[in-house]
């Protein structure tokens, strides 16, 4: 069939296409891996450095009839990955960009639908076999591609989140009361590998100002920092994912806020909240 002998060339293409844009900006790439929360901070670069690996060798071999099962194979394995990595990102309601082409794209309904029917292709590529190359098969994968590309058009994209704004009140339930003109609240949750990583950075800030830890879940500490479990937190506060860095006034009111997944990152959210008068 003339749909299922054209499958290899769709799916070599997407990979050739995504490889790429990824390899532009790899530790970005790195970046949406870690956003996913299912890794250990550590990992995130490996892992996206071998699945770009994968990506290009996949491709490479569903040009090559003789060696087309392998690559399909090897498609499916990356199509499989994240497509579970999706699902538990949808299940823990957060937002996290997908990654998959190196754009900001939020993982949803559409990605895990365009991802669904690429592990389909790559599984009808590989049922093929090494069926040599026609010309016609060229607009039959042309097709493919338009529906794998339009399948996220046809799902309402879901609204970002974007965390608390400078000026409104972080909403915190049981939080101490603050001693100082500015508070530090450093949102982790347990099993987060660049949490557990940044527990130096929050501690050593510290001697900036004061620093709460806050977790939706009971089972974090350390750092000799004080910790406030709070279960609505992040829906409260339309924090997408931890770490999240939030500075507010002794009164509550935000004065900045953003991802901390590293140093860099904690640092540009306290810059910009020592460039605000405290309340």
């Amino acid at each position: 069939m003339i749909v299922a002998e054209s499958a290899h060339l769709a799916v070599a293409a997407v990979l050739l296409v995504a490889a790429p844009a990824k390899l532009r900006d790899v530790p970005g790439f790195a970046a949406s891996v870690a956003g996913y929360r299912v890794l250990p901070g550590r990992l995130s670069l490996p892992v996206a450095v071998a699945a770009l690996a994968a990506e290009v060798v996949s491709a490479g071999l569903l040009l090559v009839p003789g060696a087309r099962q392998w690559g399909a194979a090897v498609a499916a394995l990356l199509f499989t990955a994240f497509l579970v990595a999706m699902v538990a990102v949808l299940r823990r309601g957060m937002s996290v960009a997908c990654g998959c082409f190196g754009g900001r794209d939020l993982v949803g309904p559409g990605t895990l639908a365009r991802t669904g029917l690429l592990l389909a292709l790559a599984v009808t590529a590989g049922l093929a076999g090494p069926v040599a190359f026609a010309p016609a098969q060229v607009p039959v994968a042309a097709v493919l591609l338009g529906l794998a590309f339009l399948t996220p058009r046809l799902f309402r994209r879901r609204r970002p989140s974007s965390g608390p704004r400078p000026g409104s009140r972080f909403a915190l339930s049981g939080a101490p009361e603050p001693a100082g003109d500015r508070v530090l609240y450093a949102l982790v949750s347990p099993g987060c590998g660049l949490c557990g990583a940044m527990l130096p950075e929050f501690a050593a800030t510290a001697a900036r100002m004061e620093v709460v830890l806050v977790s939706a879940v009971d089972g974090y500490g350390g750092a000799g920092l004080p910790v406030v479990v709070d279960p609505d937190v992040f829906d409260r506060n339309d924090i997408p994912w931890p770490p999240y860095a939030v500075v507010t006034g002794r009164d509550g009111t935000v004065l900045a806020g953003g991802g901390a997944a590293g140093p860099a990152e904690l640092e540009r959210v306290l810059a910009r909240a020592e460039r605000v008068a405290p309340t």
